[in-house]
Formats: structure tokens, sequence, C-alpha cells
């Protein structure tokens, strides 16, 4: 077919607030969008069928393919516990048609140009979304940082506490302002893994040292950490105010004035947070259940309250999964010690349902969704032919239905290494298709496992 038509009485356009009919034509062979009308009307039935696929999705909602800026895809090194292959494809059954892989949990990590084309070479012929990759700051290889950006990363993570992985060592002060300084002129990013260690006080001077207790592993990562941490990179910012710089996964709700009053002076200040921190809570962790363990981590209730609010009020700029997969025996889900698991959320594919569960008893409309999962962190990427349905951008959609239910299940999740805190929950709303540059990569009633044959995805 040289061309795709979708219709449906429920697409989420730019600049309109509300979902609307409309009639999408995408050119197949440059995967690009060639015209977009609101309205549907019966004009569909005159294409020419020789030439024209016309897809007629009813009342379902057609949304831009989502975008998931911060994914651990841990090829090279560790495709045991993960892999671009069993990710992507979690991703786009998800309706998450673009991932950013982190530059940590690989081997090598992604902090010089030919680790990065280790990984370039590991990924090709297996995605079946499209992929970009972070590089990485670590001490010392602040002349690896322009290589990298010329060689297409899409900006750069760092950590200011330890990363856990021994070849990713985090940075102080001093390395920041050293990469700052070289990245300063270029239109790049630089992301902060925002927990310092200000000397706080261990899980193991607390009265009640239960490994297996979730409130043990709360106390030994306090709120303190990341206000630190985020007081740090604003003061930084200051020294450098020409460059991008970006708070990953917030998760306390403490740092927000330092945030609202670093955005309203002017400082290139964004932030993401996490689908878990805004589904989850503290209190409903049970005891030894480490696959809730994350960093930094879930918090209370009203914290998360805190957050859905600075999410509408635009504080925070976009939801990411921080998808952190590992092997079970990493996770010590046989002993539930909470303080030696791995830290880290597998929920690759499910944000979509996790939000609209969650934000439809706030009032959340679709044209936030698109906002938080699709143009917001394009734009944070550097992705201009993502996150917009709009002539010349890249045919990529997600097909949803807003009112079917998802039970989480293990043979549902697509990824590696099956578990998850979302197992068991009932969630709103199901990805129907997924759509990669006018092609159907996903349908959930295509026979067998909805998948096509070969995956399309390409590295940006």
């Amino acid at each position: 077919m040289q061309r795709l038509v979708l219709t449906s009485n429920n697409v989420q356009l730019p600049g309109r607030e509300e979902l609307c009919p409309a009639v999408i034509e995408v050119e197949c062979t440059s995967g690009k969008i060639i015209h977009v009308r609101p309205g549907k009307t019966d004009e569909t039935e005159y294409y020419d069928r020789d030439t024209v696929e016309v897809l007629d999705l009813g009342d379902l909602v057609v949304l831009p393919g989502l975008v998931d800026a911060h994914v651990h895809l841990n090829e090279p090194g560790h495709t045991d516990w993960e892999g671009f292959n069993t990710g992507t494809r979690a991703a786009v059954a998800g309706g998450f048609t673009t991932v950013v892989d982190m530059p940590i949990d690989s081997v090598p990590p992604t902090t010089t140009t030919s680790n990065l084309g280790l990984k370039r070479q590991a990924a090709t012929g297996q995605c079946w979304s499209d992929v970009a990759f972070w590089g990485g700051v670590i001490p010392h290889n602040q002349h690896d940082l322009l290589p990298l950006v010329s060689a297409g990363v899409k900006g750069f993570k760092c950590f200011l506490i330890e990363s856990g992985a021994e070849e990713f060592p985090h940075v102080t002060s001093t390395d920041v302002k050293v990469a700052m300084e070289y990245l300063e002129p270029t239109s790049s990013v630089l992301l902060f893994h925002a927990e310092l260690d200000c000397n706080s006080v261990g899980a193991s001077e607390y009265t009640t040292p239960d490994p297996r207790a979730y409130d043990t592993f709360l106390r030994s990562r306090p709120d303190s950490l990341e206000f630190s941490a985020i007081d740090l990179i604003i003061s930084l910012n200051r020294q450098y105010p020409s460059l991008r710089t970006h708070i990953a996964h917030l998760s306390s709700a403490t740092a927000l004035p330092l945030i609202k009053h670093a955005k309203s002076s002017g400082l290139p200040l964004t932030v993401e947070t996490c689908f878990h921190y805004l589904c989850l809570t503290a209190s409903s962790v049970p005891a030894g259940h480490t696959e809730f363990k994350c960093m930094p981590p879930i918090r209370s209730s009203e914290n998360r309250e805190r957050l859905w609010t600075a999410l509408m009020d635009g504080t925070i700029d976009f939801i990411v999964s921080d998808h952190s997969p590992c092997l079970a025996s990493m996770k010590c889900l046989d002993t539930g010690d909470m303080m030696k698991a791995w830290g880290g959320i597998s929920g690759l594919g499910l944000g979509l349902s996790l939000l609209w569960t969650e934000g439809r008893k706030r009032g959340v409309t679709f044209s936030r969704i698109v906002k938080w999962l699709s143009t917001n962190p394009a734009i944070h990427a550097g992705l201009s032919n993502k996150g917009v349905i709009e002539v010349g951008k890249d045919a990529d959609f997600v097909v949803f239905d807003p009112h079917s239910e998802l039970t989480v299940t293990a043979d549902a999740l697509q990824f590696k290494n099956i578990f998850s805190p979302y197992e068991g929950m009932v969630l709103k709303g199901r990805v129907d298709k997924a759509i990669l540059r006018g092609q159907v990569v996903w349908d959930r009633y295509r026979e067998g496992d909805g998948f096509q044959p070969t995956p399309l995805g390409k590295l940006l």
C-alpha cells in the first residue's frame, strides 16, 4: 500500500483541549503524516483501495505515539536483565513507539563514542520501537562529551550519589562543573540522578531495622537527599545558565518550591517524575515485597498528591517509566530483604493505562496525557519528528480503548524478567494498537502474539 488513512471519532490533535473526529493520511514509503483533517466524513469511502488502506477506528482514542525518555535496556553486558528485543516489545505493546535508553546498566556504559558504537551494534535489527540514546557523565570523561554529542546522543546522565554500578561512578560538584563547561555551548541537556548523601542517617541507626520492612528502606533514603541534590543542581545551573539541566525521577515533593523558584527565574530546568510515584504509596507496600523498591523511593500518599499538583500546574514537565529491571535473584524475592535488593521498578509499557487509571480520578484529559507522555519528552530528548499528530511528523500513533480494563498478569508483561509491583492490579484503559511510521507494529487482535513478523524500529 502507498498510503494509510486513519480515521476516528476521538483523535487528540495539537492545540485542542478535547478529542475530536479526524482523518489522518500517511505516506507509507516515508512513514510521514501528509495530511490531517478534523472531522470524520464518508470521504474515506472514495479512496482507491488498491493503493490506500483505510483504518476506521470508530470511537477508539488515537494519540501520537508515546515517548518513554527514561528506560534501562541493559544491552550489551546484561542481556539476562533485559535487552533491546524484549524491552522494545514491551514498549510498543504499551503504545510507546520511541524509548530513550539510559547509559548505565549496560557493559560498557555509554560514556565514549566507541561504547556507543557497541550499543548501536547490539541494538541493530532488534528494536520494535525507535530507540535513542543518552550518554553518561562520569569522572574524567569530559573529553568524550563533545564527540558523543556529534555521534548523536540526546544528552547526558550523571549520578550525584553512588550509582550501584562500578563502571559508572558518581560525580562530584567539581566534575559536574567541568562537564557543564564543555556542554554549555551545545544544545545538549544534562540529566541528574538527584540524590546527594549529606551524612544522612542509615537504616541501621533506626529503632526498627527490620530489613523486610519497607519503612526501613524508606528511612535510609530520606527526602533530604533529593532536596540537597536539587539545591546543588540549581546552584550549578545558575553558573552555566545556557545549559539545559534536568532532574530525573523526582520522588520527593519537598524540593518543589526550589524547582518552582528556579523555573520562574528563567533557568532552563526541566523535571520528570515516574508512574510509580504517581500511582503507588509507601503505606501500600507489603513487607518483603522488594519489587516495589526503587531509588529514590516511593513515598507517602500526601507526597504523591503534591506531585500530582505539581504535574498539573506544570512544575513537573513529563512522566517516564524508569524501567530498571534485573534478575529475580538480585531482587531478593525469596528473602524479601529490602536493604539488599536491587533498586529498580519494572513496568515498561504499562504507563498509559496506569496514568489513565489514576488521572481520570483527578479530571486529567487526553490533551494533558499527550503533553506528559509524548510532546514534552520528545522535546526534552530533541526528537523533532515525534510527539504530535502534525503534517511532516513521523506517523507514530497509539490506539487506546479508555473503557476496557487491563488486568496486569505475568502473561501480559512483555519484558524479560516477569515481576512488577503492578502485577495483580486492574487498570482502566487498554492499548489496542501501536503504529510506527505508518506500520501497525502491534495489534491486540492480531493472530499470535500481536506483533508483526519483523522489528521495524530505528536507532535515532
